[in-house]
């Protein structure tokens, strides 16, 4: 039987450089994904437009009060059993700043940036949420809070 074309080994600079532009092509996008600013003093978060800090008090029975940090009046309740997203999300960050040593009473920052994009972010442990990331209809809970009229005093 004679050999073929394919029992003949790859030419190695051509591999090499195939394998090279592979790695460079790994390597951008992974510094892409991370956030890392393409130009030096870049900010990779567009700047807020509207923002409002707010604090979320676990209540007896299941209910979270939603309280507005700089006045301290509650803008809405979260009733146990509804809003599934909002506390979810809300759990999945309260239990990072937990991990952290860091307690309940530093608010959170739920906030619109210039590109229209809906944030929600942790001061405390420096974690920034885009939430239309995760659906509109998850996304307009959060909507309703960040324009929400004061209820009454917590």
């Amino acid at each position: 039987m004679s050999a073929t074309h394919f029992d003949q080994a790859l030419p190695r600079l051509p591999l090499a450089s195939a394998i090279a532009l592979v790695a460079a092509t790994l390597a951008m996008v992974t510094a892409v994904r991370l956030g890392a600013p393409t130009q030096p003093g870049a900010s990779a978060v567009p700047a807020a437009v509207v923002s409002r800090d707010l604090r979320f008090v676990d209540r007896p029975g299941g209910d979270i009060d939603v309280v507005e940090a700089a006045t301290g009046k509650r803008i809405e309740v979260l009733h146990a059993g509804a809003d599934g997203f909002v506390r979810a999300t809300l759990r999945t960050l309260a239990h990072e700043r937990l991990q952290r040593g860091i307690g309940p009473d530093r608010p959170f920052r739920l906030s619109v940036r210039a590109n229209g994009g809906l944030m929600l972010e942790d001061p405390a442990t420096g974690r920034q949420l885009e939430l239309e990331a995760y659906g509109s209809t998850n996304a307009a809970k959060f909507v309703t809070l960040l324009v929400a009229k004061r209820e009454q005093p917590h």
